[in-house]
């Protein structure tokens, strides 16, 4: 029911009363006697029904107010119709929480909702068991007070959400946990933890079997190659298809050596090799590079031009940096057609070191371009084998690259060329080898 109620129709009410009270009062002659009387009437009669509704607002606990007539009928009735309204909302608002808590639980994944301080505002089930975090007694409390290991600190410190923060659970040292942070709305954020130890533990075994059997393949080969060499170095003179023979088992022997050398680059570089590091001379490191691969590439002639800008050095292993800057060369050499232009450079731009191939060869599809780093990858199979190529050499720059706080940055366009940069972070920077 609609009612509207304005100022003029109340003065009007009022008035109207007033004027009847005062006309029986002149009826008996008591006129102000009978508008007074009316007033205290009208007085008592609303103060009535306000204690009702403040009675009924604070100690009833009914849901219906009290009965009523006149103007506070219809006040009650719009605060009936108000808390009718407000406790439908708040079923709905319950039933909504209720559903997220629900969904909540059951993710496979330790759920935290934080705000913008990084305190705790919600946390799931799972929370509890993976990290140890117990809502809601845990209410309030900063997240890094609870979960104090250092890579977790760094991972908050870098404010680089981007790619996620591995770490031990703190009551399972058995348990390698995966956490991601993101934006949840405008004012929080959300945490997520997840479990991987048995990703982890078959990515190890992985690892392990890969370098165990490229280990294993050296022996054989080597033996292979040896008794090639040995034959083809005897004054016996074979016929030619048993010549044309021997030189084919030479040359797939060579490139299975090339694959086995890489596949135990990639796994060292997957381990994460121990070696310390130290700041690298990138300059000196990058024409050494160039002067190799200058001498080397004598079949192709292409044309190699060095652009240094910048001496900054950088922290991190020699060894690996050295094979992620020539596998970059060396594709560039592969893949660009004789004669061609390779650009090389070791610039400064925007606070970050970059080191860069540059070729004008056929260039990559952009189909192409997102699976480059994956291992075995290759756009051209029969031409990789041509080149010599295994499909592992950017994988090997990519993991180089994560353990040196680095990123590869590829920009190809077909028929136009490639060209592949490394991003250092200024963070590892430095204009001295100290």
């Amino acid at each position: 029911m609609h009612f509207r109620l304005s100022f003029i129709n109340i003065i009007y009410r009022l008035l109207s009363l007033l004027v009847a009270s005062a006309f029986v009062g002149w009826l008996f002659n008591y006129v102000l006697v009978s508008m007074l009387a009316t007033s205290i009437f009208l007085l008592v009669w609303h103060y009535h029904y306000l204690f009702k509704l403040i009675d009924w607002i604070w100690q009833s606990k009914a849901l219906s107010p009290p009965e009523a007539m006149g103007l506070w009928g219809y006040l009650y009735d719009g605060l009936y119709r108000q808390v009718k309204l407000q406790r439908n909302k708040q079923k709905q608002l319950n039933e909504k929480i209720r559903r997220f808590r629900d969904g909540a639980e059951a993710l496979p994944d330790a759920a935290l909702m934080l705000s913008e301080e990084l305190t705790i505002e919600w946390g799931n089930k799972k929370a509890q068991r993976l990290l140890g975090v117990r809502w809601p007694d845990d209410f309030g409390l900063r997240i890094d007070n609870l979960l104090r290991a250092p890579e977790f600190t760094d991972y908050l410190a870098l404010e680089n959400f981007e790619s996620p923060c591995l770490l031990l659970s703190p009551f399972h040292a058995d348990v390698q946990l995966e956490i991601r942070l993101m934006a949840y709305g405008s004012e929080h954020v959300l945490l997520l933890a997840r479990d991987i130890s048995n990703l982890q533990r078959l990515e190890d075994m992985r690892r392990e079997f890969v370098a165990n059997v490229s280990h294993e393949l050296k022996t054989p080969l080597t033996v292979v190659r040896g008794y090639v060499e040995m034959i083809q170095a005897s004054q016996e003179i074979f016929e030619p298809h048993w010549q044309k023979a021997f030189q084919t088992i030479e040359g797939q022997v060579s490139r299975m050596d090339r694959l086995v050398e890489q596949l135990l680059n990639l796994a060292k570089v997957e381990n994460n090799s121990d070696d310390e590091k130290q700041y690298i001379n990138m300059a000196q490191l990058i024409r050494t590079l160039v002067d190799e691969v200058t001498w080397l590439n004598q079949d192709k002639q292409h044309q190699i031009s060095l652009n240094i800008t910048t001496n900054f050095y950088v922290l991190g292993s020699e060894t690996e940096l050295k094979s992620a800057c020539a596998n970059l060369l060396s594709n560039a050499i592969a893949y660009t057609q004789p004669q061609g232009h390779i650009e090389v450079s070791w610039q400064l731009m925007d606070d970050k070191a970059i080191f860069s191939v540059k070729d004008n060869g056929d260039g990559i599809k952009p189909e192409h371009v997102n699976r480059l780093t994956e291992r075995f990858y290759r756009i051209d199979r029969s031409r990789s084998r041509d080149t010599g190529g295994s499909g592992l050499g950017l994988a090997i720059v990519k993991h180089v690259l994560h353990h040196h706080q680095a990123e590869l940055l590829i920009n190809s366009h077909w028929g136009q060329g490639s060209e592949f940069s490394i991003c250092f972070d200024p963070s590892t920077l430095s204009n001295t080898a100290d």
